[in-house]
């Protein structure tokens, strides 16, 4: 018999003998009780959950996480025990050892996203500030960009370099405009 149809013999003999997920998990040397770190990144969560409900299909197993994350699932439970971590929406199921792997990398990368979430500037305001220094009209700027802006154009507009007060004044305001922005999102 191949892998699979002793598997299919070993469901049909739990369901047989009215065996519930917990002891149908043991027979496959899992149990129940086994925690998988839930990451969410995009909202910087970090929680453990165990596997909930288990469904064998044509394509492998299947499953979903127990409550209150019941709602995560079905994934590839076989992906999950094999790599160590699945993908599910903007959350990351995996392993305690994929997780001390993995961890700074992840929370890094979830930082930035959520700056650049978080900086999601008024568009109104945004595209005037851009504007007066000469700044894309689209994309994530830096501070650093901002105040090489600003350096550049106040060269000339200081009232001392044969500019006006009022040109320097405006470049002033964008540049303190654009920066508070930014020091709002982190």
């Amino acid at each position: 018999m191949d892998a699979r149809t002793v598997q299919l013999s070993r469901t049909l003999s739990h369901k047989k003998t009215g065996r519930g997920a917990g002891s149908y998990m043991k027979a496959r040397g899992m149990t129940d009780k086994k925690e998988w770190v839930v990451w969410n990144g995009s909202m910087g969560i970090l929680d453990m959950a165990t596997i909930g409900h288990i469904e064998d299909g044509e394509g492998g197993r299947s499953a979903f996480l127990a409550p209150p994350y019941g709602v995560v699932g079905p994934f590839s439970l076989d992906e999950l025990e094999t790599r160590g971590r699945i993908a599910f929406g903007e959350c990351l199921v995996m392993s305690r050892q994929r997780w001390q792997e993995d961890q700074v990398g992840l929370r890094l990368e979830a930082r930035e996203k959520r700056r650049a979430f978080l900086f999601q500037p008024d568009f109104d305001d945004d595209q005037e500030h851009r504007e007066v220094l000469n700044l894309p009209m689209e994309g994530a700027l830096k501070p650093s960009e901002i105040s090489a802006a600003f350096r550049r154009l106040a060269k000339t507009a200081h009232p001392d370099a044969g500019g006006s007060n009022e040109h320097y004044r405006r470049i002033a305001e964008a540049r303190d405009a654009l920066l508070e922005q930014f020091a709002r999102a982190s």
